[in-house]
């Protein structure tokens, strides 16, 4: 394969939206010149608190991740530093089933585990494949006789040789992981859209109307549900709750962020990340789509309203607040989090007091010339030194967590709408058209 070009000519290319494809790993090149401002109407461009050069940032050496069996990776969604190959190449890549359409969405990662893979479409139907060789093992419909076509599907997650799946249509289902077969299916009062988690014998749901329920793993009885703040307005899809020490996180579409104990569903405190900051209608909404995660007695958050914040997880105190928004996922590695934002741009920020070290901007639109086109990114992920992200336009980039240069792209099956994941040395991306690729 060719290798890669410049970091300038690449984000060049990107912008106009005629990227060909290389391979994953090239040498660092010099980043591209120029004030980097925003395109975006009432939207900041975030600015480093540091001048360029003063911090060095070290991450914790890579280490391997053999499986990846929830939406997050673990639980509490802290996944640090993911060891993989120093130049990855497309494995394989299998189909599984019925990719987005204007009423149907993609809308959670695959997971892996037990040396397979499993993906759900946008019809809810999961499908088991070999992670070696990407051979489909089995697939599943979930949705009941006599439900209308167009539910929006919640996720996947494993534990004790099970997957757990949520639906659109108000229901949990589990399903033996060998061989797909049903074992208890539970309706809820409402549909979910988020991927469930599990952790301890429960798994932990959460519903549009904002509603969390704590089912029994073996039998998918309720355990406790506890009712949030109700939201007349979101954004599609939603945010699997983070579990660690005994407590459970739960985002809500309100931008409300609470801390349950995992036990009993008491409250232990709760936060809103809502800001009246921003001035357009959809940046009002504060809805908090990226999973939240917990590191080290800290819990990480931010809504799409425009707040980023570090909770001490015990008792509820915030330790920093940025005006950052975004939908995606904060990344947690050592001392410090990447997170992309909003205004399609990538940040590194101290864990200790959420100082900005580095930002770096990603191309905004398919039809850079015409500003046709918008680009919606999701990640990012680290391994092996590099950041992985990718875009509704069907590229996919590595960025250096040092500094944010671009380093290199791959082109996608599709646009994709949700973050890959690593797993035993391999990359595997979920795109829009229900395509899965694995990188290794």
């Amino acid at each position: 394969m060719p290798r890669f070009r410049s970091a300038a000519f690449l984000l060049a290319l990107a912008l106009a939206a005629t990227l060909s494809g290389c391979g994953w790993f090239g040498d660092k090149k010099e980043r591209l010149e120029g004030e980097r401002i925003s395109v975006l109407l009432h939207q900041r461009v975030l600015s480093p608190d540091v001048e360029a050069g003063k911090v060095e940032i070290l991450l914790p050496a890579p280490t391997p991740n053999p499986e990846w069996p929830q939406s997050g990776g673990y639980p509490n969604n802290a996944m640090h530093h993911i060891l993989v190959g120093e130049n990855l190449r497309p494995a394989w890549k299998s189909n599984a089933g019925k990719g987005q359409t204007d009423y149907q969405r993609i809308s959670s990662s695959p997971i892996v585990a037990d040396g397979r893979v499993y993906a759900m479409d946008s019809e809810s139907r999961v499908s088991a494949f070999a992670a070696k060789t990407g051979d489909r093992l089995w697939r599943t419909d979930l949705t009941d006789k006599g439900e209308d076509e167009g539910h929006v599907p919640g996720g996947l997650a494993f534990a004790r040789g099970r997957v757990y799946a949520t639906t659109g249509f108000a229901q949990v289902v589990a399903l033996e992981a060998k061989t797909g077969a049903e074992v208890w299916r539970q309706t809820v009062p409402g549909p979910v859209r988020a991927p469930p988690t599990v952790r301890a014998g429960s798994v932990f749901v959460v519903t549009v109307d904002n509603n969390v329920f704590a089912l029994d793993a073996d039998s998918g009885s309720q355990l406790w549900t506890h009712a949030g703040i109700a939201e007349s307005a979101a954004i599609l899809g939603g945010a699997a709750p983070a579990v660690d020490g005994g407590v459970v996180v739960v985002p809500f579409s309100s931008g409300e962020i609470v801390a349950l104990r995992a036990d009993t569903g008491r409250l232990l405190w709760s936060d809103s990340l809502a800001s009246a900051r921003r001035t357009d209608q959809v940046s009002t909404l504060a809805h908090i789509r990226g999973r939240p995660v917990i590191d080290r007695g800290r819990v990480f958050a931010l809504s799409h309203g425009g707040i980023m914040v570090s909770i001490d997880l015990r008792t509820g105190r915030r330790v920093w607040e940025r005006q950052i928004g975004g939908l995606e996922t904060p990344w947690v590695a050592g001392d410090y989090l990447f997170v992309v934002t909003s205004d399609s741009e990538i940040a590194a920020l101290g864990r200790a007091d959420g100082r900005i070290l580095w930002v770096q901007s990603l191309p905004r639109w398919g039809n850079e010339a015409k500003k046709k086109d918008p680009i919606t990114w999701t990640g990012p992920v680290l391994a092996s030194d590099r950041l992985i992200v990718a875009g509704s336009h069907g590229q996919a980039l590595t960025i250096s967590p040092y500094s944010g240069d671009i380093l290199g792209f791959e082109p996608m099956p599709d646009g994709v709408s949700v973050p890959p994941v690593v797993a035993d040395g391999s990359v595997y991306f979920l795109a829009n058209d229900a395509d899965i690729v694995a990188y290794r």
